[in-house]
């Protein structure tokens, strides 16, 4: 099986690398270079022998998990870069999920005001989504993601290999973020979805590769027409600020993150057709069906039956107004038109969020 090979065009131009063995390329990325690892502790044992030789570099391995997207952790990374003398010439490798890119990412921007870094993610979510892009961040307690800044990695190396240890509920969970993209901007891989149900459970490998290049392909659309977020990229937003708040609202970890998007996702379509704003007949119900064939709530009901979490409306709606993305305290949501067109900076209002919440 051939290695897909995109192109994110931004200020710092790089290469994404998809498919199996791609961890195969992370020596002649690091070459020379100081490097230093970081992991988590389920990823360094499961994973660890991928790395061939780098494995011997100096190493830290956090807690798995959401709690360690903290700055108290990102204080411990950026003191351990420091303690194993990493300099400006050094390179950082973030192996593992979501969480580990983010704050490796972040540790990354901070360390000496910027030092390169290698993404090697390590799970279907992080290979879809938080990879790509040079979004960084740790999460508050007053929200998700509101500590952290824009580093683009020097590579990213997604090996699909590594999805192969995803229980459901992590695979699940990246397929939230795969459906986002299909809304976002590839209608084809939406049908793919919706075909291939049976051989995405099924953890087919030709066709995993070729979900994650297609996600790739879409983010890396987008965010060469607005590195920063100041409108265009706002799109991968979709479903997002319901997310955050749901993510906030239970206790960071105890709803994956893309099982919230997934939920995020159905409100998010459920507001667009209720407001007006959609355009493409039966795409509502489309999206419902398909999200439970893929394992994931539809609707604010089954994320409390599945989560066993009280997920009061008004508690999220307070949630909502500290997310990151609105203004003063008033959220912006992104709506969707048809697939591909979307609506971003819509605020709705309370009474209306709270009775789609119920």
């Amino acid at each position: 099986m051939s290695l897909r090979r995109l192109r994110v065009e931004t200020a710092s131009p790089y290469e994404v690398v998809v498919g199996p063995g791609a961890l195969a390329e992370l020596a002649s990325v690091v070459g020379e270079r100081t490097c230093a690892l970081l992991s988590d502790s389920n990823v360094a044992r499961l994973h660890g022998a991928r790395l061939g030789p780098l494995s011997e570099r100096p190493g830290l391995a956090v807690p798995a998990g959401e709690e360690s997207k903290s700055v108290a952790v990102l204080e411990r990374v950026l003191e351990f870069l420091a303690e194993i003398g990493i300099d400006r010439r050094s390179v950082l490798v973030a192996f593992g999920g979501g969480m580990v890119g983010d704050l490796g990412g972040l540790a990354a921007a901070l360390y000496m005001r910027g030092i390169a870094y290698v993404q090697c993610p390590t799970t279907l979510l992080a290979q879809v989504d938080s990879s790509v892009g040079g979004k960084t961040a740790v999460n508050l307690s007053a929200g998700k993601n509101l500590a952290g800044a824009f580093h683009q990695p020097e590579r990213v190396l997604a090996d699909t290999d590594t999805l192969a240890t995803l229980d459901d509920e992590e695979l699940a969970s990246g397929l939230g973020e795969v459906v986002k993209s299909a809304l976002v901007g590839d209608a084809l891989l939406l049908e793919t979805l919706e075909r291939r149900t049976s051989a995405i459970h099924a953890r087919d490998a030709e066709l995993l590769a070729d979900v994650v290049a297609s996600c790739v392909r879409v983010k890396a659309a987008v965010v060469a027409q607005d590195e920063r977020e100041r409108h265009e990229r706002k799109r991968l937003n979709l479903g997002h600020t319901f997310a955050h708040a749901i993510e906030h609202a239970a206790g960071y970890g105890r709803v994956p993150h893309g099982v919230a998007v997934a939920t995020g996702l159905a409100l998010a379509l459920r507001a667009s057709e209720r407001t007006g704003v959609l355009r493409e007949h039966g795409l509502v119900e489309r999206v419902r069906v398909l999200l439970g064939r893929l394992g994931l709530p539809a609707g604010m009901d089954a994320l409390r039956e599945r989560s066993g979490v009280r997920l009061a409306p008004d508690e999220l709606v307070a949630a909502m107004r500290s997310d990151k993305k609105g203004r003063a305290g008033r959220p912006g949501f992104v709506l969707v038109r048809r697939i591909g067109e979307l609506e971003v900076d819509r605020e709705l209002d309370e009474r209306f969020l709270t009775e789609l919440l119920a």
